[in-house]
């Protein structure tokens, strides 16, 4: 089987690089975690990988806004390397502060098809706290990271993460069905009794793809839900497994949205 290679990014506050290596390379890739600033100065090539991966955590402490300062250094430096990865058969992941990023730098959700355009934000949660729970979600569009996948359950942590857009931009979003995932109530919101939308995002949406659906970027982190015993409700839905003897699943929702993403270059 051919497997692809996974660029995940790093550098100033960038925190999770390696739990997102490690889900792809749970899911049959091989991942390497590379510092932005080796891709700058060539010490390595973007050109040399099948997937790109923008991590979460708090690029440069989020103090020009979520992602803006890191999404600045990536266009003043990379942006034609960037341009020339994207309009190629490759693949590109955002979670949380990486779905900030793209957002700040246009390549999603690139409506017209051209990147570059900030059409989206992730602004100050309507809490206005850093909130950190986990979240229910529907899968509401056909983007290749979300192949078989009807429902998922994934944390949330994040300050800035509520969804906005202008009233045009929603209408082509939903037109051209470039939202991905939305909250919704389901298992674990009836379960704990937590509201649906964690953040007040419009519209409930909490991902986007670009037209291709080649780009994906999502707010929740399906690299902390690689394992079915990270699941808030596991042990409730363990016994219940045993006592139908079913066999227990091994694998959280997060690695499927992994999985999928091997399998384009390895089926």
């Amino acid at each position: 089987m051919n497997k692809p290679r996974v660029i995940v990014l790093s550098g100033y506050g960038l925190n999770c690089e390696e739990e997102a290596r490690f889900g792809f390379e749970l899911a049959g890739a091989v991942s390497e975690i590379v510092h932005i600033n080796d891709i700058i100065s060539k010490q390595k090539k973007l050109s040399s990988y099948q997937i790109l991966v923008v991590p979460g955590g708090f690029s440069f402490g989020d103090d020009l806004g979520s992602g803006l300062a890191f999404a600045s250094r990536m266009r003043n430096h990379l942006w034609e390397e960037i341009l020339s990865f994207v309009r190629r058969d490759k693949l590109v992941l955002g979670i949380c502060n990486g779905f900030q990023i793209l957002a700040n730098l246009g390549l999603l959700p690139a409506l017209d098809g051209r990147f570059g355009k900030r059409e989206i934000a992730l602004l100050l949660n309507k809490n206005a706290r850093y909130t950190v729970r986990w979240v229910d979600l529907k899968v509401t569009n056909d983007s290749l990271w979300l192949r078989g996948i009807t429902t998922l359950s994934l944390p949330i942590a994040h300050g800035e993460g509520k969804f906005f857009a202008s009233r045009e931009v929603l209408k082509k979003l939903e037109k051209k069905k470039r939202i991905a995932l939305r909250y919704f109530r389901g298992t674990i919101c009836t379960a704990i009794d937590l509201s649906d939308n964690p953040n007040g995002s419009v519209e409930n949406i909490a991902a986007v793809t670009d037209p291709t659906g080649k780009i994906f970027g999502l707010m929740p982190h399906p690299d902390r839900a690689l394992y079915s015993f990270q699941h808030p409700l596991w042990h409730r839905q363990k016994e219940e497994l045993l006592r139908r003897k079913v066999k227990l699943p091994k694998f959280g929702d997060g690695y499927f949205i992994f999985q999928n993403a091997v399998k384009y270059f390895s089926s």
